[in-house]
């Protein structure tokens, strides 16, 4: 068995890719184009022509797309073979190149796998390091494929404290449950996490509204294949916005851009531009 493998086994790992396998279902150009307008949002360009695209941890491959979409030659990798799977998938369903999006298998903690990777003008690794178990030295992986002037882009989950802590000990238990009664910890994470906002918008008159227009306004994504991942997601680690701007700041990074959750649970986003060497 492959070491992803054995730690799914052994549920210290949760299923990304096949989380992401079942999203794919809901993939349409509506999609990827809410993916791609935050792409330029983030980046602040409405073009990647002539730049390289590193999407590390690839997930379901949909910002690859985007990016693509936007003129990138890209270059895709996952650690999870059901990601890359995924990410093969689309690129073949919507008829991109493959001389212009490479796509395999590798790991953010491998130095010389990105080595072998060479340098970017955009790197991209959205809500992905605090999953590998080694956060700051995936931060410090992934940043050395930035090249001079470029763009680091970034969702690390916000660290609440006790909080935290205690979705860490969810997650665990989700994992170590058989795949029959997890059911036991989603359904009432679920309610934890949807329950006030439907309830809110119950009263307003308004029931689901937020569930519906999830996908336009949080990058194309699933509400519910998000709870699944949020609920799921181990090897789980946190970082105070403070400890991101540092670490970001001593590798030669410039912040550019930054949005965080204020305290409560979920990514906290930015945008770094290498400016010393």
């Amino acid at each position: 068995m492959s070491r992803h493998a054995v730690e799914l086994d052994r549920g210290e790992r949760f299923g990304f890719g096949e989380n992401w396998r079942r999203f794919l279902e809901s993939v349409d150009e509506a999609r990827v184009d809410d993916a791609r307008a935050s792409l330029r949002t983030w980046l602040r360009t409405d073009s990647l022509e002539a730049r390289r695209f590193l999407d590390a941890g690839c997930g379901s491959g949909l910002f690859s797309l985007a990016a693509r979409r936007l003129g990138a030659s890209v270059v895709s990798f996952d650690y999870d073979p059901a990601s890359v799977a995924c990410t093969e998938e689309l690129r073949t369903r919507f008829g991109e190149s493959k001389a212009l999006w490479s796509i395999g298998e590798g790991s953010v903690l491998d130095e010389r796998f990105l080595e072998s990777l060479g340098l970017f003008d955009v790197v991209y690794s959205w809500g992905v390091l605090h999953h590998t178990g080694a956060l700051w030295t995936a931060l410090d992986l992934v940043g050395r494929r930035v090249k001079p002037g470029g763009l680091l882009y970034v969702a690390i989950y916000n660290d609440q404290g006790r909080a935290s802590r205690t979705w860490l000990a969810v997650k665990k238990a989700y994992n170590r449950l058989p795949r029959g009664l997890r059911f036991l910890v989603l359904l009432p994470s679920l309610a934890a996490l949807w329950g006030p906002n439907f309830v809110r918008e119950t009263l307003q008159g308004k029931p689901g509204r937020s569930w519906r227009a999830y996908a336009a306004t949080s990058r194309g994504m699933s509400p519910w294949r998000d709870v699944v991942d949020w609920v799921g997601g181990l090897p789980f680690e946190v970082a105070r916005p403070e400890q991101m701007f540092d670490a970001c700041k001593a590798a030669g990074f410039t912040l550019e851009r930054m949005t965080t959750q204020a305290g409560g649970h979920g990514c906290n986003e930015f945008v770094f531009r290498l400016t010393r060497p």
